[in-house]
């Protein structure tokens, strides 16, 4: 009996200590960047958005997590303050109407404690599309500064934002396909 006992808690001690962990976005190291075509070819914008918040909670052991990532809409950066009025105006993002925009997902294909995409959920404009972002890069360890547990990745996936409503520039022949690269850094909960 006692040592059906000791079994028990020890099996108890080994749920617990795989339970998931909360990894909390640190928004002086996480920008959602973005590459989009301009004028059907002619050259390939580049931006980001410089105001995130959110959290990663994942079991290593389980293979399961989820991510759930609120983007400013407004802190859009594109190195030029007139492109980025027009693109926080109603004929793009309307940041006034829908001030954020937000990716929720859950990390999937893990490999050796690491996951390797995530599927999820994009809401732009206030409609949200599947989209999936594959995991270039996963990494948690100690801070080599703070000696905190930290997290790391570099994903990207593409979507078509017209799909979003946002066609701006479709009747000019942009194209509609937009590549979202997230790189980001998570810090331990608690």
């Amino acid at each position: 009996m006692k040592k059906a006992l000791g079994l028990m808690l020890l099996a108890g001690m080994g749920t617990a200590l795989a339970a998931p962990t909360t990894y909390r976005i640190d928004p002086n190291h996480t920008y959602p960047s973005f590459e989009t075509d301009h004028l059907g070819g002619l050259s390939v914008w580049r931006g980001k958005f410089t105001k995130t918040s959110g959290s990663i909670v994942m079991d290593k052991e389980a293979g399961t997590g989820t991510v759930d990532i609120t983007i400013d809409a407004s802190s859009i950066d594109l190195g030029n303050e007139k492109l980025e009025q027009h693109v926080r105006s109603p004929e793009i993002l309307d940041a006034k109407k829908f001030p954020t925009a937000t990716y929720k997902g859950k990390l999937a294909g893990f490999k050796n404690g690491a996951p390797t995409e995530v599927q999820g959920q994009l809401t732009l404009r206030g409609v949200t599309k599947p989209v999936t972002l594959k995991i270039g890069q996963f990494l948690c360890k100690k801070h080599p500064m703070s000696g905190k547990d930290v997290c790391g990745a570099d994903a990207s996936g593409s979507f078509d934002r017209s799909a979003f409503g946002v066609d701006y520039g479709k009747g000019y022949g942009f194209k509609q396909d937009v590549k979202l690269l997230i790189s980001i850094e998570a810090t331990k909960a608690g």
